[in-house]
């Protein structure tokens, strides 16, 4: 399969047509059960994931220990504490994106996880399209590293300059946290609601996806709506996340990248 029949219209519109001519016996109640534990997975993730949350229960847990404030002080002056902080906001990407819809999956919905997306399944098949999902986001982030607003966002952690170890700890936190979106969204949702919603699964999808993005510069917010409904299209294809884990993947570490060697460089000391 050519690259230039992943760019033809009728070609997305004919995997689209290839999704609803597909059909499932499953109980309407499992899309229902997908959809109230999707709302409170995002409810989870989206007021959780701030590290005075962890501060909270830092200084709980130091109170009811006797610890006289020692803990919550060692955080305070830890010269990690901006690197803890993000380290709790991938585990609850974590807990809210992957632990607990897989437990809903097992043991609500009766499933295999490989039903949701946790396989290879046929990525190597579809390469070339998330080889073109991937480039131009690529090539953007480049040309965009230039310029100061980009470099203000991006790495989101402020120390990753200083030491390899800094570097390393961060990107395995982002990578942890793009798993978890990948499974959360075009695992979880889509395949969830595909049996009975078909294709529309997709754009259901899209719309938390989208709010998802909101606190983020725009054009990521824009084309968060074309980037998501493309790997909505190519997971259902496919039958993985991974191929979008890789994609996201390939797109954050080129912006960190590009944002560090632009401004304050990369680490010295490994």
């Amino acid at each position: 399969m050519g690259f230039l029949t992943w760019l033809s219209p009728r070609f997305i519109k004919q995997q689209i047509a290839d999704i609803d001519a597909e059909h499932s016996e499953q109980p309407r109640s499992h899309a229902w059960v997908v959809i109230g534990v999707a709302c409170l997975c995002l409810l989870l993730v989206h007021y959780g994931k701030y590290s005075s949350n962890f501060r909270e229960i830092l200084a709980t847990l130091d109170a009811w220990l006797s610890m006289n404030g020692e803990w919550i002080r060692a955080y305070r002056t830890s010269e990690y504490r901006e690197l803890i902080g993000y380290l709790w906001w991938g585990s609850i990407h974590l807990l809210g994106f992957i632990l607990l819809p897989m437990l809903v999956i097992r043991y609500g919905l009766r499933q295999r996880l490989n039903e949701f997306g946790w396989q290879w399944g046929r990525v190597h098949e579809h390469w070339p399209g998330y080889f073109l999902l991937t480039l131009p986001i690529m090539v953007f982030a480049i040309i965009a590293s230039f310029g100061p607003e980009f470099s203000r966002h991006y790495p989101f952690y402020d120390e990753a300059h200083r030491s390899g170890f800094d570097l390393v700890s961060w990107e395995i936190i982002y990578i942890t946290q793009f798993i978890a979106v990948e499974f959360f969204f075009r695992g979880f949702l889509v395949n969830g609601l595909r049996p009975h919603f078909g294709s529309l699964s997709v754009a259901v999808m899209c719309l938390p996806y989208l709010m998802l993005h909101f606190p983020k510069l725009w054009p990521e917010s824009f084309g968060a709506i074309l980037f998501g409904f493309f790997l909505g299209v190519l997971a259902l294809m496919s039958r993985s996340i991974w191929g979008g884990v890789f994609v996201h993947v390939a797109i954050a570490l080129t912006m960190d990248l590009a944002a560090l060697i632009q401004t304050k460089g990369l680490p010295q000391q490994w």
